[in-house]
């Protein structure tokens, strides 16, 4: 587990974030060691070390009390880093997710999905083609060891969390991707409390955003295409949550949902969301640019032209 913490040396108008490691283990039962770092960004000089010691000193003899809350983060100089943001300093770019039939979706797992995501029209689908719904959701399990989003539904609080636990069961695997109503509000609650990973999926409004997220939900999912389907901007409300959620220690992931073509995954990338989820034929049209097939053709045309010639020789490469 890792956290940032900021240091203000206002007077000499400085910040600097320090990372602190934990080296923890799965279960919070078993104490763990905390291992600091002594690297600070940037470098601060011994002129102002010595001063910053001084001033530290003289804040112990200072009555202390206790720290303020504020949506369960602390107001101080040394804030816990959510994960979402620890996401953002520690991962190599936005997520993206997959859905799809599992045996279309099996050869994309291993090329930097992040992991599945399912919706309930293919479920649909897939219970129609393959049987029982935990019969599906194994399938998916069985192609990949990273996470699967079942979304599941239900008339009341509790009957989510029965559905839910169903799968649950099946896999550490699995999250659990619920549509936003009231009833998610008590489900979420109570799922992160259980350290179950959440979604919460038709989300259209700013106020449903931060209601979810208040409960509890780890992973926000703004839609976008029907916007584009009425003349709106598909991608507004991404950077609406990014604005709102940005000063948040724990703010959820904000994952941009029913995303139908390449366009609206780049702006929805482009306006700062956390991740998307798109079916695995517009992942493959996001790895296709005119240029890049262009040069691509040119780079490969020459490997030709050296096979070609008998100057390839040891090297395993043939024509197709």
């Amino acid at each position: 587990m890792v956290r940032i913490g900021t240091h203000k040396f206002p007077q000499y108008g400085l910040r600097s974030e320090c990372l602190e490691v934990y080296d923890a283990t799965l279960s919070s039962e078993i104490p763990f060691k905390l291992q600091s770092s002594n690297q600070c960004v940037p470098a601060i000089s011994s002129e102002i070390i010595a001063e910053s010691k001084d001033m530290q000193q003289t804040a112990t003899q200072m009555p202390t009390q206790p720290p303020v809350a504020t949506n369960g983060a602390p107001d101080s100089a040394f804030m816990p880093m959510g994960a979402a943001e620890m996401n953002r300093a520690t991962a190599a770019s936005p997520a993206v997710w997959l859905a799809g039939d599992p045996e279309d979706l099996k050869p994309w797992m291993s090329r930097g999905a992040a992991g599945i995501v399912t919706n309930t029209v293919v479920l649909n689908e897939m219970v129609q083609k393959y049987g029982q719904m935990t019969e599906v959701i194994q399938r998916y399990l069985d192609i990949t060891d990273k996470k699967v989003a079942v979304e599941i539904d239900g008339h009341s609080t509790q009957e989510l969390l029965d559905v839910g636990e169903v799968f649950t069961k099946m896999s550490d695997q699995v999250i659990l991707k619920i549509p936003c109503t009231v009833n998610a509000l008590g489900a979420f609650a109570e799922l992160k409390k259980a350290g179950v990973e959440t979604f919460c999926t038709t989300v259209f409004t700013i106020n449903q955003a931060v209601a979810v997220a208040q409960a509890g939900v780890d992973h926000v999912l703004p839609f976008c295409e029907p916007y584009r389907d009425v003349s709106g901007d598909p991608t507004a409300l991404v950077r609406d949550l990014r604005d709102i959620f940005a000063d948040w220690a724990n703010r959820p992931y904000i994952t941009a949902a029913l995303v139908r073509s390449k366009e609206t995954a780049e702006a929805a990338l482009r306006d700062g969301a956390d991740g998307i989820i798109v079916f695995w034929p517009i992942f493959e049209e996001m790895l296709q640019a005119k240029f890049t097939d262009e040069w691509n053709t040119t780079f490969l045309n020459e490997w030709n032209a050296m096979y070609d010639a008998g100057l390839l020789e040891g090297v395993p490469y043939s024509r197709h």
